[in-house]
């Protein structure tokens, strides 16, 4: 098995769940950009036989430290490497955790290498859900959704159903996704424009990286997520609902045309989709304990506001544009989220920069690799200048 992104939050959790499965997994590569002393330590516990480092001082630092310690794994250095772990023959399983458009490449790689792979990096189908769905149907690729709601939805769909096929003929008229709302889901919204960005990554239900934990609190990260439902499970807009559900128990429901609706439950502990796309189609322990609803107490839903996550409608707007418009979305977003991060814009900017790019930069057909990397970069130039802009705002 080869972790692509392995010092994440999805890549620590789904070594936690190989640990407690010795017999059945074998992990052959982990690959990481600049975490040397993770990447170290999760070597020396798991023994995979390559270990890989985007940042090649960092790769060089891995190499020295694995070598006193006596590790007999191989480093490699470099993006390529990243590519080549994932298709390699060794593989039968990746898991593609590598967050943001940083995974593309490797996740491409997996799917046209024939994988099983489980896909944890949304920005894949976000970027070129065509490209990847063309890949995995050319290749006969298993593709197993593990971000919870994906893989909510993929539970209660019937047995059998491949991802990426049409859903309706199995009866399905709708699906909603589940959003927690995040840390500012009841927070005046006329007090946004001062949230800082340790407020805005702290998560009231779940356990995740700053990148990720930003996009929950703009719900830039359901949006994303409608987009991979769309390629998933081969559904228009209308047809995907978010709901908010701040107790995070509920994790995705499918509605039927008998008037039926399928939920998935469970702790929100990443372990559980991540063991569950493991084990597909059998069940394994995930070391999550088991729900108790009475403790729980309450399940709420809400409509999410339009004027407290913009970022959720400027997705939607980006989906039923297509082509290149969820390209340009992705990569607005990872540059507004970025500069948010390092103090350069307020988070109500972020928004602005994102709707920016969408309103400049014209839609074309996602029909190559090359044209929707040159969109990539187009965007996080343009992105970057209204950063700027936006900075330099009273």
């Amino acid at each position: 098995m080869t972790i692509l992104g392995s010092t994440g939050s999805i890549g620590v959790n789904t070594l936690d769940v190989l640990a407690r499965q010795h017999d059945r997994f074998e992990v052959h590569a982990l690959t990481a950009r600049s975490n040397v002393e993770r990447l170290a330590e999760q070597c020396l516990e798991h023994r995979p036989a390559v270990a890989v480092m985007v940042d090649p001082e960092a790769g060089a630092a891995l190499r020295d430290l694995l070598a006193r310690a006596g590790s007999r794994t191989e480093v490699r250095v470099g993006a390529p490497a990243l590519a080549a772990v994932a298709a390699a023959p060794e593989v039968e399983i990746v898991m593609a955790a590598i967050v943001g458009g940083a995974g593309l490449l490797p996740t491409l790689a997996a799917a046209e290498a024939g994988k099983r792979l489980l896909l944890a990096n949304k920005e894949a189908l976000v970027m070129s859900g065509a490209l990847l769905i063309d890949a995995v149907a050319r290749s006969g690729a298993r593709l197993l959704p593990v971000d919870s709601e994906h893989n909510a939805i993929f539970q209660c769909l019937p047995a059998g159903y491949r991802c990426a096929d049409p859903v309706h003929p199995h009866g399905v008229q709708q699906i909603w996704l589940t959003a927690s709302g995040g840390p500012f889901r009841e927070r005046l919204l006329e007090t946004f424009h001062s949230i800082t960005p340790d407020e805005a990554c702290a998560h009231p239900n779940w356990d995740m990286g700053r990148k990720i934990s930003v996009d929950s609190a703009t719900m830039m990260n359901k949006g994303l997520e409608v987009i991979e439902a769309r390629w998933l499970f081969a559904l228009e807009a209308d047809a995907i609902r978010v709901v908010l559900h701040p107790q995070s128990i509920v994790h995705s429901m499918v509605a039927y045309a008998d008037g039926s609706v399928l939920a998935q439950l469970g702790q929100p502990d990443m372990r559980t989709p991540i063991a569950h796309a493991l084990a597909w189609p059998g069940r394994m322990a995930s070391g999550v304990d088991a729900l108790d609803l009475l403790s729980v107490g309450r399940l709420d839903f809400a409509e999410p506001s339009p004027e407290r996550f913009p970022c959720l409608g400027l997705a939607y707007r980006a989906l039923a544009a297509g082509g290149t418009a969820t390209t340009v979305l992705n990569a607005a977003n990872e540059v507004a989220v970025a500069a948010f991060l390092e103090g350069k814009i307020p988070f109500t900017a972020i928004a602005r920069v994102i709707d920016d790019a969408l309103s400049a930069i014209p839609v074309e057909p996602a029909d190559s690799l090359e044209r929707i990397l040159a969109l990539d970069a187009r965007a996080r130039d343009y992105a970057w200048e209204s950063v700027a802009g936006a900075a330099a705002e009273p």
